[in-house]
């Protein structure tokens, strides 16, 4: 049974779910609202529907993809002098979708969520955009609202992690190469890989350059319901002659060397977090609660060691390894009970060979390839059970 189903089972938790309609959903009207703190944007749906976001830059714009719907109303009645859109266009895209750009001013932030009708509204999408000039450092975490799918075979959701930004560079190298740039720019390459994907969906924990404590990227990983998290780094190690790529996952216990306690305590700083704090069981006896961490935990990491071991064996085609093993020690940043999670460490940017590599835009799409190879790879062997990929066998197998 997978993972997730035992945890719900043992919470008691129940998923929810709205049946699909075969006909093509209409955004009937688009609706907007300011305030101090963000701008809202509502589309009015005459039914459920699926849909992806993904931002460009130079110059700044906003995609928003639905899938199997057609645009009945324009957005000629908004007034978006003074906010954050500049203008909204709109047209066909691919086989019956429809794709609305909203070119902006600036980069945003942007929580989006759909809305199941209730209080006389119909189906709803909406999007809330903040301006990433004047927001707080610490990105918007999506709402707990019930994901709305068109059919029960859902995307495979990786939540993917450029670590530090903003008033935190991350390592140094010797020429002034700064971690967070770096792994920025890997973590955006694979995003566009994924979203290309069939089955899958993707999202980064930041697009740009800002800072998110680590406790809020467990958060939104789980916020997103994820699959898997995956944390992109370069760091730098105590011996200037340590080079290549290595993968972590979370140990309960100590480290596997002093290399991983190091890279973990690096990470860490000050910025700890307790694994129990991220799930419901407050109001459950203690031991009980005590029983079900460590069941939940002990399979994600179980499951993270697997996912470990297959991206590092995607990587070992494209770059030096610095461990050909898995290692594990108390990464605050993969402390998430339920999602499995992976720090990838592309290189170390102190070396000054894995440095200059890190920075060409050649090496940097190499590695999101490996990366993407190994998710791929291993979703394909451990599919979960109501997923595209997990449907797509099942009918290869039919037809054996």
């Amino acid at each position: 049974m997978h993972r997730r189903h035992l945890l719900n089972l043992i919470l008691a938790s129940a998923a929810f779910a709205l049946p699909f309609s075969a006909s093509a959903t209409q955004i009937r009207s688009a609706r907007l609202w300011r305030s101090d703190e963000k701008l809202r944007l509502v589309f009015d749906l005459s039914g459920p529907v699926r849909y992806k976001t993904f931002a460009l830059s130079a110059p700044d714009r906003l995609i928003i993809d639905v899938a199997g719907a057609d645009l009945s109303g324009d957005f000629s009645q908004l007034a978006l002098s003074g906010t954050v859109i500049r203008s909204i266009r709109s047209g066909l895209f691919g086989r019956g979708d429809t794709r609305i750009v909203l070119d902006l001013n600036g980069p945003v932030l942007l929580n989006s969520f759909l809305l199941a009708p209730q209080d006389g509204q119909s189906h709803r999408l909406v999007m809330d955009l903040v301006s990433a000039k004047t927001a707080s450092m610490v990105p918007m975490v999506p709402r707990e609202t019930p994901k709305i799918s068109t059919h029960p075979k859902r995307d495979i959701i990786v939540v993917v992690d450029p670590g530090h930004g903003g008033k935190d560079p991350g390592a140094v190298g010797a020429k002034g190469e700064r971690e967070k740039d770096v792994v920025l720019s890997i973590a955006q390459l694979l995003a566009k890989r994924l979203k290309k994907e069939n089955g899958f969906d993707v999202k980064l924990v930041r697009n740009d350059d800002f800072f998110v404590p680590l406790r809020k990227r467990v958060e939104i990983a789980r916020q997103h319901k994820a699959d898997m998290f995956i944390s992109v780094h370069a760091d730098a190690a105590p011996r200037l002659t340590a080079s290549g790529a290595s993968v972590y996952c979370l140990s309960e216990g100590g480290a596997t060397s002093a290399t991983a306690r190091f890279m973990a305590q690096r990470e860490n700083g000050a910025d700890l977090l307790g694994a129990t704090s991220l799930l419901n069981l407050k109001d459950k006896d203690p031991m009980l609660a005590g029983v079900i961490l460590d069941m939940s935990m002990n399979a994600t990491i179980a499951a993270s060691l697997q996912l470990g071991s297959t991206v590092l064996g995607s990587l070992a085609g494209i770059t030096t390894l610095h461990q050909k093993r898995v290692e594990q020690a108390g990464f605050a940043v993969l402390k998430s009970p339920d999602v499995p999670s992976i720090l990838v460490e592309t290189g170390f940017i102190s070396n000054a060979r894995d440095s200059q590599r890190l920075v060409t835009a050649r090496h940097q799409q190499a590695v999101a390839n490996g990366l993407f190879e190994g998710l791929q790879r291993y979703f394909e062997k451990n599919p979960p059970i109501d997923s595209y990929l997990a449907w797509q066998q099942e009918q290869r197998k039919a037809q054996v």
